[in-house]
């Protein structure tokens, strides 16, 4: 059963970094320093005060960044490789009891998927966004984006079950809103 709450906490984890990188990472190590997360062997490093230092000024620096308007759109295209890369990290910190290669296996698929789909839709947001506002609702999308970050890291770590069934929904959601703007039906009227 701890492992199956790992995985689904992974999952939580890695979604959240999607919408920030550093945030669920810092919400990982202050969970472990404070005894609400045990980490998976090998990457006891998370619970550090040199990480706390670390992953707590990176996360400032990345949450300021997103509200330059420029800099937003050319930070998603870092992000989203990044993204991935911290998503499998953040799943395989927090799988403990599994075989090495099945739990890095399962962070690169699971952990790296989401991580990379959330990016992804968060990704087209913004830069619908820049395009229907020039820049100027850019930080309304950061503010979500870091609520989403927040509240999906902590909810990952709490109520695991719960997290998994939100990243669900929003996953649903972007895969509809996806579907109507790429396969939408146009009608052309004929001349009476």
């Amino acid at each position: 059963m701890e492992t199956f709450f790992g995985i689904m906490t992974g999952i939580g984890l890695s979604a959240a970094c999607g919408f920030r990188i550093f945030v669920p990472l810092f919400v990982i190590n202050l969970a472990s320093l404070f005894g609400y997360l045990n980490v998976a062997p090998g990457f006891e490093w998370i619970g550090s005060y040199s990480a706390t230092i670390a992953f707590g000024t990176a996360t400032v620096l990345e949450i300021l960044a997103y509200y330059i308007p420029w800099l937003d759109n050319l930070l998603d295209a870092i992000a989203s490789p990044v993204s991935i890369i911290a998503g499998a990290v953040a799943t395989a910190s927090v799988i403990v009891d599994m075989p090495y290669h099945l739990k890095w296996m399962l962070a690169i698929i699971a952990g790296g998927g989401i991580a990379g789909f959330v990016q992804g839709a968060t990704t087209a947001i913004r830069a619908k966004s820049s395009l229907l506002t020039g820049g100027l609702g850019n930080p309304v999308i950061s503010t979500l984006e870091l609520a989403g970050a927040i509240i999906t890291a902590v909810f990952a770590i709490v109520i695991p079950i719960l997290c998994i069934a939100l990243i669900l929904i929003f996953g649903f959601i972007a895969v509809c809103k996806a579907g109507r703007f790429f396969f939408r039906r146009t009608t052309r009227r004929l001349p009476p």
